[in-house]
């Protein structure tokens, strides 16, 4: 397990990398040429894509960890992405938590709810894409 939550770590840091270039993209191309609410929305899905597309190598890597460790990893990710995203955004960028909390209104148009899902999901569903998430 020691080496699964190592691994899982490494990778959601990988991920963090990643999306931070995403939010990169968003201000400095896509802002400029959409606005901030369609530029969210377009980051938004393309976190999803990057979750789902670094996330497929790492479980095919991990062999046959089992359902239920799949899911661990999920929900580590998960945990670690909103803790990031709110105390990041809001002591580091300064965004108020009202506005932090705004992004996750999904009735108001905002995607951003569909990253943490992926975060969460995205091991579990490469397990089972790929046939491997047994019960374990």
């Amino acid at each position: 397990m020691a080496s699964l939550l190592v691994k899982s770590v490494l990778m959601w840091l990988l991920i963090l990398v990643a999306m931070v270039a995403n939010g990169a993209f968003r201000v400095l191309v896509l802002r400029p040429r959409l606005g901030e609410h369609s530029a969210r929305q377009v980051a938004s899905v393309l976190g999803v894509i990057i979750i789902l597309g670094m996330t497929g190598p790492f479980v095919r890597r991990l062999g046959d960890p089992g359902v239920g460790r799949l899911l661990e990893v999920g929900l580590l990710w998960l945990v670690l992405t909103v803790a990031f995203e709110l105390l990041f955004g809001h002591y580091v960028a300064g965004a108020s938590w009202d506005v932090l909390v705004d992004d996750y209104d999904l009735l108001s148009g905002h995607l951003w709810p569909l990253v943490p899902a992926a975060t969460l999901l995205a091991p579990w569903l490469w397990g089972v894409a790929r046939g491997t998430a047994t019960r374990r």
